[in-house]
């Protein structure tokens, strides 16, 4: 009995390799890394004593490199277990759970048209590529030089060029024997009701073919030439070959680069668009690959997993862009599984990936991967900035929304892990409101701990770990958040530059967007500044953002902020400053931001642990937990009193865009 290609490919993508060899061997726990499929043992064709025997789930394959033996699924039982091929079939349907196909000779026809049918679209993949090449596709070959693609590019991705006319490709596949069935089959004409002759289904387009995970041309992509087209682009109907869903352009490429090393498998990146792709493999980045044209699909997620464990999904920094990878994360959340994920990297607003590479090579794109966020950042973000927290109601409000998203994860563990983080980020968020309340206990003293004097907590030798002791000067300049209403000095510095010098939105537009700010009144006047800083487009300036700002309410916390900073004379703030003087006064109060913050958040899980030890009565473990505290506490206190930092703000060029300042 024949067995199809699709059924074949069926249970070999629902068995995993490892379980169908692991009957036979024992994987060296050493060497195996579960969570990648990546699988070691001593090979079990010849006899060994060091495991050299290699089985990666994601290939589907396995390789001794001792005695050279490798194969797939079905291979392995024929050859180790001396079953015959279709018993072999037979044991891999068995543990995929889907039953054998009956002897079917309509099956088998239709098996041998779809053979036909790749035929054809092997034909029209060449005939698009003869037009490229010819005078017909000069307008063509023009835009591809103009957006930078070497003769290489367009040869390795078999880029042509559909004519415009209504028959030129169904006249030439006639010519060569190709019945009208055939053609209309693939998806090459439009025809049906309403339709009296058949016409071609591109026309005057760049034809992108789109392959099979083996590297069959199934469909194409068209990328109109005329300014007034429909649709800008258009894939191929779905047919018997090509279900647009269940297709990642370049699939097959990305996979071979992204497992290209052996010993440290790489990752695989999803772009929007066929451009993307390509400028990217360009510009040396050959593991890139995109959905078509449409929002990613559960399917086209499984065959970035079969890829990598943690695909990074890249999307545009804007307002559609962000949106997109909302859906993307709603996507993933009910697959997760430990070990596997998906990361976020956004890019800068009003740039796509072939913007970033063209002038200054692939270094602009690797940054953007680089600071690749995980999933559970992009669903707090998310979440934490939809709205205001001034109330419990509002607070509890999050707190029960976070709790429903988490909910879906299928993995057991893996959702218990999401739920702990979530619970962790909500009290970080809400820490700021808890100290200013009055009479309320801080969080970590729970289970019996002594609140030592000022609620900091004592061991049971009496050494207080307690409260960070601030001076009066300190608490007189709002450095520290919490002990004025007004919001830290740092804070400040950083909201007010940036709506001073909306420059710095063009430079670090995701740097700026992912600032955290602890005084309620910033997290709402942020909520307000992004948007309007996403919208503005070329009218993005200070005057644009006032306006914004000002009728959405902020006019007073404006005039208090510039106030604030003009008492501490932060004139890298002030709306007069020097750009390069503006530039680096944001980048010293960002750094200070973020190493307060990590530090309050170090301080608060060595509080929440010493609760802990303490109901278990662990007194070792709370000396430790002590002096990391007291530690930690040490240096929070020096970062409070570090006053270069304070006159470091103000003490760079003094310029004032083009003018001195005293600070006299």
């Amino acid at each position: 009995m024949r067995f199809s290609n699709s059924f074949l490919d069926e249970i070999r993508d629902r068995v995993a390799i490892s379980a169908v060899v692991g009957r036979r061997v024992t994987w060296d726990r050493k060497k195996t890394n579960v969570s990648r499929g990546d699988y070691w043992a001593c090979c079990p064709f010849h006899a060994e004593k060091s495991p050299s025997f290699h089985c990666e789930d994601r290939k589907g394959r396995y390789h001794c490199f001792g005695c050279g033996v490798s194969g797939d699924h079905f291979r392995f039982l024929t050859e180790l277990e001396g079953q015959s091929f279709p018993e072999a079939v037979q044991t891999v349907a068995d543990m995929a759970g889907v039953p054998m196909p009956q002897m079917d000779p309509q099956a088998e026809k239709r098996e041998k048209e779809r053979t036909s049918l790749i035929d054809v679209m092997e034909l029209a993949t060449r005939f698009f590529q003869d037009q490229l090449q010819s005078a017909t596709g000069v307008k063509a070959r023009a835009y591809l030089r103009d957006r930078g693609l070497s003769a290489r590019t367009i040869e390795t991705f078999r880029l042509g060029y559909a004519p415009e006319s209504r028959n030129a490709l169904k006249e030439f596949l006639a010519s060569k024997g190709v019945p009208k069935e055939q053609i209309e089959a693939c998806g090459l004409v439009r025809h049906g009701e309403g339709i009296a002759v058949s016409y071609d289904y591109f026309r005057d387009r760049i034809m992108f073919p789109i392959l099979s995970s083996r590297e069959k041309v199934i469909g194409f992509g068209g990328r109109a030439m005329a300014q007034d087209a429909l649709a800008k682009y258009m894939n191929s109907p779905d047919t018997e070959l090509f279900h647009k869903g269940q297709v990642l352009y370049n699939f097959a490429r990305a996979r071979r680069a992204s497992q290209a090393n052996r010993s440290e498998p790489g990752t695989v990146i999803a772009v929007e668009g066929y451009m993307d792709v390509i400028a990217l493999h360009q510009a040396g980045i050959e593991n890139a690959v995109a959905p078509l044209g449409t929002a990613l699909t559960e399917n086209q997620l499984d065959l970035l997993w079969k890829m990598s464990p943690q695909p990074v999904l890249c999307f545009d920094g804007d307002g559609a862009g962000l949106r997109a990878a909302s859906r993307a994360a709603d996507l993933a959340l009910p697959f997760l599984k430990p070990g596997k994920s998906v990361q976020f990297a956004l890019l800068p607003e009003g740039k796509d990936p072939d913007d970033l590479v063209k002038q200054e090579g692939r270094a602009p794109f690797d940054k953007v991967l680089s600071e690749a966020k995980p999933l559970v950042d992009m669903i707090w973000q998310r979440e934490a900035a939809a709205g205001q927290y001034t109330t419990p109601e509002q607070r509890a409000e999050l707190e029960a929304r976070l709790k429903h998203i988490v909910s879906v994860i299928g993995d057991e563990s893996v959702r218990r892990h999401y739920q702990q983080e979530i619970r962790d980020r909500l009290n970080s968020f809400f820490s700021p409101m808890t100290r200013r309340g009055s009479g309320n206990r801080p969080p970590f003293q729970r289970g019996g701990g002594r609140p030592g004097q000022g609620g900091g907590f004592q061991n049971q030798r009496g050494v207080a770990a307690g409260p960070v002791t601030v001076s009066d000067r300190l608490t007189r300049s709002g450095l520290v958040s919490g002990y004025r209403d007004l919001p830290a000095l740092r804070e400040s510095v950083l909201a007010l530059t940036i709506v001073n010098h909306p420059e710095l939105l063009l430079e670090e537009y995701d740097e700026i967007a992912a600032i955290d700010f602890e005084n309620r009144d910033l997290q709402r006047f942020w909520s307000s500044m992004l948007p309007a800083a996403a919208t503005a487009g070329t009218n993005l300036s200070r005057e644009y953002l006032m306006q914004r700002l000002t009728a959405d309410g902020f006019e007073v916390l404006l005039k208090s902020l510039d106030q604030q900073v003009r008492n501490a004379r932060l004139w890298t703030a002030t709306e007069g400053a020097a750009m390069e003087d503006a530039r680096e006064g944001y980048r010293q109060a960002l750094s200070l931001h973020k190493r307060t913050k990590a530090l309050r958040i170090q301080k608060m899980e060595l509080e929440r642990a010493i609760a802990e030890a303490t109901e278990a009565d662990n007194s070792e473990e709370i000396e430790l937990l002590l002096r990391a505290l007291s530690e930690v506490q040490l240096e929070i206190v020096r970062m409070e009193n570090q006053e270069a930092i304070i006159d470091g703000f103000g003490v760079l060029s003094g310029r004032i865009k083009g003018a001195a300042v005293s600070h006299g």
